[in-house]
C-alpha cells in the first residue's frame, strides 16, 4: 500500500508541474506537423506534392532537437522553408521551456521528499532479514546503530531532521540501513518504515521529546500488537502512562547510572563484569571498579541529580547536595544553595568526603567541577556526567573514576535488551547470590574469553537456526548441553563460550549446568564467548554430522561409496 501511494504522490507531482510544458510541446509539435503536411511542396520532376504525416512528425523531430538531417523526402520551396523557420524557433523556445520546468522539478523539495520515500519504500520491502526501527537517529539512535551494524543486524532509521538522514548515509557500517527524513509520530511514517512487515522485530523510540515516543509507543501498539516497543524516557509521569502499553519496555538513562552507582557501591565486581559485557572502554575484569564508603558530594539536583540521591540514601551514604535551586526543594537533608565551586565544594567537607558526583546538564560546569574537586582532593572517586558525545576526548583526559554518558548508557541497555534479552535474568541472579556465584563466574569468563573481545549472543533451538539438532530431537537422542558446546575439531575440548541464562516455555534458569542440562525444542540460550566460538556453535546446529559426532563420538561417513563401505564393514 505504501509503496502504490509513494508513486501516486510522485506521478501528481510530476504531472502537476509539467503539465504546461508537456502540452506546449504538444501544441508546437501538431501545428508544425499540420503545416508541413498543409503546404505543398514539388518532388524532384517539379510535380506538386504534399509531405505525408509521418515524414512531416519525422522531420519536425530531427529540426526541433537541432539535429539536422536535410530536406526530405523532397527539397523544400520557399513556402515550406519559412515554415519551418517558425517551427524552428517555436520549438527551441518550447523546449527552453520545458527544460526549465524539468530542472525545476528536480530540485523542488516536495518532489526530493516523494522520490526519497519512493526509494525507502521499494529497500524496506527487499530486506530478508530480522532489522529493527529507530525512530530518533540523535547521539542515542547513532551509537545503536552502531552497536546494531557490530552485531551484523539491520536497522530502519527515522529522522525529521534532514542532516541526520544525511549523517546516516556517511557512515560506514556493516550492513545497510535505510533511512527517512520524516514524522516517526506519524502512521504512514511507521508504516513506510516497514512496522507491518514480517521481518520486523522491533521499535526503538529514542527521540528527544519524551511525549512523541509515547506517541510513538502508542501507535505502534494500535498498528502492530506484535512487535517490541522500547522507549526512552526520563519523566517519570510518561513511564506511568508507557507501562499501561503491553510489551514496552521503558529505559531511563539518569536511572541506569543511578542503579550503576549502587551497584559499583554495594557490588563492585558486579558493576565491572557488567560494563565488561557492553565492552565499556577501560573495563577489564582483571580490576573492579571500588567506590570508597563514607560522604558524598552531589553537584546538581536535575533529574538525573534526584535518581542519584534516592540510591546513595538508600545505600545509607550521608550525600551533601549542592545546587543553586535548592532553596524551594523539600527532602533534601544536607544542601548547600549555589554553584558547586572551590568555596562550596570547600564548604560541602570535600576534603573528607569520599566522592563527589558532578551531575549538571551542562558539560563545561562538569568539567569545571571535576579539576576544581581534583585539586582540592587529589585521591577522591570522581563520577562526572557527560551531556554530548563530540565532549568524549575532554572527559577521558579529565581521568574521571566513572563517566556517565546518558546517550551510550541508554544505547547499551537497547543493545543488550535486542541482542541478548535475557541478560538481565542472569545479571540479577547473581545480584540476589552475591560474591561467592560472582567471583567464581567472574574467574570462569577470564578463562573463557581471555584478552580477546567478549561477545554475547542467543541462540533459538528451532528449524531455522538449529535444523540439526531439531532433526535429531525428532528421532528421541539425547542433547545434553554440554554435547552441544564441544568442540567440533576435538570433541573432548570444549568452545569458549559459556552458557547464561537457559529459558524454556516460561521459565528461565541461570548458569544452567551443561552436563545435567538436556536440550529441548523451544529452548533459548544465552551465551557469552568469543566471536569465533559463535560461529563455529552455529556450525554445530545446522550439521548433523557434525552434532552426531560430538553427541555419540562416532563420525559416520558421508560420502555415497565411504557409507557402503562402512555398512559392509558393521555387518
Amino acid at each position: 500500500m505504501a509503496r502504490t501511494s509513494d508513486l501516486d504522490r510522485v506521478t501528481a507531482i510530476v504531472l502537476r508541474f509539467m503539465r504546461g510544458p508537456i502540452l506546449l510541446l504538444v501544441a508546437v509539435y501538431g501545428i508544425g506537423i499540420t503545416g508541413m503536411v498543409l503546404i505543398p511542396g514539388q518532388d524532384a520532376e517539379g510535380n506538386p506534392t504534399h509531405m505525408g504525416f509521418f515524414h512531416a512528425f519525422y522531420f519536425m523531430s530531427y529540426t526541433a532537437t537541432t539535429t539536422g538531417f536535410g530536406e526530405i523526402p523532397n527539397e523544400f520551396n520557399d513556402a515550406q522553408r519559412m515554415w519551418v523557420v517558425v517551427c524552428l524557433y517555436m520549438s527551441v523556445t518550447a523546449w527552453i521551456y520545458a527544460i526549465g520546468s524539468i530542472i525545476s522539478l528536480i530540485q523542488n523539495p516536495y518532489f526530493k521528499q516523494a522520490m526519497a520515500q519512493k526509494r525507502f519504500s521499494l529497500l524496506v520491502e527487499r530486506i530478508s532479514e530480522p532489522f529493527i526501527i529507530i525512530a530518533g537517529f540523535g547521539d542515542t539512535g547513532s551509537l545503536l546503530a552502531r552497536g546494531l551494524s557490530e552485531q551484523n543486524m539491520t536497522a530502519v532509521v527515522i529522522d525529521a531532521d534532514p542532516e541526520r538522514i544525511k549523517a546516516l548515509r556517511l557512515r560506514d557500517y556493516r550492513v545497510r540501513m535505510p533511512g527517512l527524513c520524516g514524522d516517526p509520530g506519524v502512521p504512514k511514517t511507521l508504516l513506510d518504515a516497514g512496522l507491518r512487515h514480517a521481518r520486523c522485530q522491533a521499535v526503538v523510540a529514542l527521540t528527544s521529546d519524551g511525549a512523541l515516543n509515547l506517541k510513538i509507543a502508542v501507535l505502534v501498539r494500535l498498528l502492530n500488537p506484535e512487535v517490541k516497543i522500547i522507549c526512552r524516557s526520563t519523566s517519570p509521569a510518561l513511564e506511568d502512562e508507557m507501562q499501561f502499553l503491553d510489551m514496552v519496555e521503558v529505559v531511563n538513562p539518569f536511572q541506569i547510572f543511578a542503579d550503576g552507582l549502587y551497584t559499583a557501591l554495594n557490588l563492585p565486581a558486579l558493576y565491572t563484569l557488567d560494563q565488561w559485557l557492553v565492552r565499556a572502554r577501560g573495563i577489564a575484569l582483571e580490576g573492579p571498579t571500588n567506590c570508597p564508603k563514607g560522604t558524598w558530594i552531589l553537584c546538581g539536583f536535575g533529574r538525573m541529580g534526584q535518581h542519584i540521591y534516592a540510591s546513595l540514601r538508600e545505600h545509607g551514604l550521608q550525600t551533601v547536595v549542592i545546587d543553586p535551586d535548592l532553596e524551594s526543594v523539600d527532602g533534601v537533608v544536607d544542601k548547600i544553595v549555589g554553584n558547586a565551586n572551590h568555596k562550596t565544594l570547600l564548604e560541602a567537607g570535600i576534603k573528607e568526603a569520599a566522592g563527589v558526583v558532578a551531575a549538571t546538564d551542562s558539560d563545561p560546569i562538569n568539567l569545571q567541577i571535576l579539576i576544581a574537586a581534583r585539586a582540592l582532593n587529589p585521591g577522591i572517586f570522581m563520577a562526572v556526567r557527560q551531556n554530548q558525545h563530540e565532549n568524549e576526548p575532554a572527559f577521558q583526559a579529565g581521568r574521571a573514576d566513572l563517566i556517565m554518558q546518558p546517550s551510550l548508557a541508554t544505547a547499551r541497555r537497547i543493545l543488550l535488551q535486542l541482542v541478548s534479552p535475557f541478560i538481565q535474568i542472569f545479571l540479577e541472579h547473581l545480584r540476589h547470590h552475591g560474591s561467592p556465584l560472582l567471583d567464581d563466574i567472574v574467574a570462569r569468563l577470564k578463562e573463557t574469553v581471555g584478552d580477546a573481545d567478549v561477545y554475547l549472543w542467543t541462540t533459538k533451538i528451532n528449524q531455522v537456526e538449529a535444523a540439526a539438532v531439531c532433526a535429531l530431537l525428532d528421532r528421541s537422542q539425547r542433547i545434553s548441553l554440554a554435547d552441544l558446546i564441544r568442540n567440533p575439531d576435538d570433541r573432548t575440548d570444549t568452545l569458549k563460550c559459556l552458557p547464561l541464562v537457559l529459558h524454556r516455555a516460561q521459565e528461565s534458569v541461570a548458569i544452567p549446568n551443561p552436563h545435567e542440562t538436556c536440550i529441548a525444542t523451544g529452548d533459548e540460550l544465552l551465551f557469552c564467548g568469543t566471536r569465533h566460538s559463535q560461529r563455529l556453535l552455529d556450525a554445530t546446529l545446522h550439521n548433523a554430522y557434525t552434532l552426531e559426532y560430538l553427541t555419540t563420538g562416532v563420525e559416520r561417513p558421508r560420502g555415497l561409496l565411504m557409507k557402503r563401505f562402512y555398512r559392509w564393514s558393521t555387518q
